[in-house]
């Protein structure tokens, strides 16, 4: 009887542990998924990132009063992108899209501007980014949750909280993104 409990008992632990590292394994492979998808969207990024300076210096010469918003996206694009992390990253690329909804409101106020070649093909670039950028967001967004759910959800959260896995941060559109542009002539 008691070499029956004994097996019993080494057959429950082994069960358990076969789930744990289960468990793990999941969170690593969901945790390397979540990663890919942030990379994927950091090209876009990068690539809006690095064409900010272009369109600013294109509307530069026809807004010389909107000076201060100008400087705000110069200010906002200054900072090193490549030593930032996932967070600072998303926190930069919120703001910066702020700046470049205001950017384009400006732009439309300037006619001889939406005229300007080198403009409409900046315009063209920046709206394919934007695009792909959210593409890439709904995909990063997608693998965040589905890494959150494990990280949250019973039995899981306890192999988590061991591990030290935690919930990951979505990149939401804030507050003015949600806002129609409003253009004054």
């Amino acid at each position: 009887m008691f070499g029956i409990i004994i097996v019993a008992v080494v057959v429950i632990l082994v069960i358990i542990l076969v789930l744990c590292l289960g468990a793990y394994n999941s969170f690593v492979r969901l945790n390397n998924r979540v990663e890919e998808a942030f990379s994927t969207m950091d090209v876009y990024l990068k690539k809006r990132w690095d064409l900010i300076p272009n369109i600013v210096e294109t509307i530069k010469g026809y807004a010389k009063h909107e000076k201060s918003t100008l400087e705000e996206i110069v200010k906002l694009r200054s900072e090193a992108y490549d030593s930032m992390d996932i967070n600072g990253k998303v926190d930069a690329n919120t703001k910066l899209s702020q700046g470049i909804t205001k950017l384009l409101a400006i732009a439309e106020q300037y006619p001889d501007l939406k005229a300007n070649e080198n403009f409409k093909d900046l315009h063209q670039q920046l709206s394919a980014v934007e695009e792909d950028i959210a593409n890439a967001r709904k995909y990063y967004n997608g693998t965040v949750r589905e890494f959150n759910d494990k990280v949250l959800m019973f039995p899981s959260n306890i192999v988590a909280g061991i591990c030290g896995f935690k919930a990951k941060k979505m990149f939401e559109v804030n507050e003015a993104e949600r806002e129609n542009v409003k253009v004054e002539f």
